[in-house]
């Protein structure tokens, strides 16, 4: 943390002192005048304070730290804060400062407290999580739907799945997708920013989309070597299984320590997966919409 400030340097050292922020070196603006660019940029490591600074300082300093490659952060409120805050990648003010630094500002706190910043980007952090979360499930779920789908036409006479029983099963899943917002998310997913790693979602869908795959490959197993499944049964036991272990897997993917044991869903999330996994196992039980949807129910192996 850096204290840019045009008070007076003793000012600004017990302040520092007080909040418990250690103080390193402290420039002047009358020392900055001194200093070309390249001095001036190598300085901002080692200095806490940069004291006595007009507004211009203010900017060039801003300036520097950016050129450096670090993300920059401002917090003023005054008249000679606005072009340090238009200048910097996030420039913060709050309600009770004047309206040339309001209208600088990107965010305006509507109340002096800098806890409410982090409180933001631990919020931040949370959703970008579970968002991570909503997409690894979308991607690999359909393209494995995709992959068993083509497998299972090139070896049957039927349809793996009626249309009817994929939309169903759309349904059925995206809704217990809707609950992923609500989900709680592990401390070390905030402990530290993160950013968008497409590879590594490619790289997800194409190993684990045919992994799980071997679930519906071993149901395509049972219901044709055990059950001896027609058509219409095999369409319903796929169906089942399918929906079932499609949501389940939200628990697998959504942390990477042990489910349930280290890591615990929210309520909602585990009310919405559980109640749609369980709707697609009673739909065949249900005569009017198991006739609605070409499911059926089995009665056991025939001999």
């Amino acid at each position: 943390m850096k204290v840019v400030t045009g008070d007076n340097e003793r000012v600004a050292r017990k302040v520092c002192e007080d909040l418990g922020v250690r103080v390193g070196r402290i420039l002047t603006g009358a020392q900055i005048d001194g200093m070309p660019d390249e001095e001036l940029g190598r300085t901002l490591t080692g200095t806490t304070i940069f004291a006595r600074v007009t507004a211009e300082q203010k900017s060039r300093i801003i300036r520097l730290a950016r050129s450096h490659g670090l993300d920059v952060g401002y917090m003023g409120d005054g008249v000679n804060d606005a072009v340090a805050l238009h200048d910097a990648d996030v420039g913060i003010s709050v309600d009770t400062a004047t309206d040339v630094a309001k209208d600088a500002a990107d965010i305006l706190l509507l109340r002096k407290d800098l806890g409410t910043l982090a409180d933001g980007v631990v919020e931040g952090r949370r959703i970008f999580a579970n968002t991570v979360k909503y997409i690894l499930m979308a991607t690999s779920s359909n393209f494995g739907n995709m992959f068993r789908a083509a497998v299972a036409s090139a070896f049957l006479k039927f349809l793996p799945m009626l249309p009817s029983q994929i939309l169903l099963n759309n349904l059925l899943y995206d809704t217990s997708q809707t609950a992923i917002p609500t989900d709680r998310v592990d401390p070390e997913m905030t402990a530290r920013p993160a950013r968008w790693d497409t590879r590594f979602i490619r790289r997800f869908m194409t190993y684990f989309g045919p992994i799980s795959s071997l679930f519906d490959f071993a149901t395509f197993a049972v219901m044709l070597r055990v059950f001896h499944a027609g058509e219409s049964l095999f369409q319903t036991g796929w169906f089942v299984e399918s929906l079932a272990t499609q949501t389940l897997v939200i628990f697998v993917i959504r942390t990477r320590r042990v489910p349930f044991l280290r890591s615990r869903p929210s309520t909602t999330q585990l009310v919405a997966t559980l109640s749609c996994a369980g709707a697609g196992v009673l739909i065949p039980y249900l005569p009017p919409v198991a006739r609605l949807f070409g499911s059926r129910r089995s009665h056991g192996p025939s001999c």
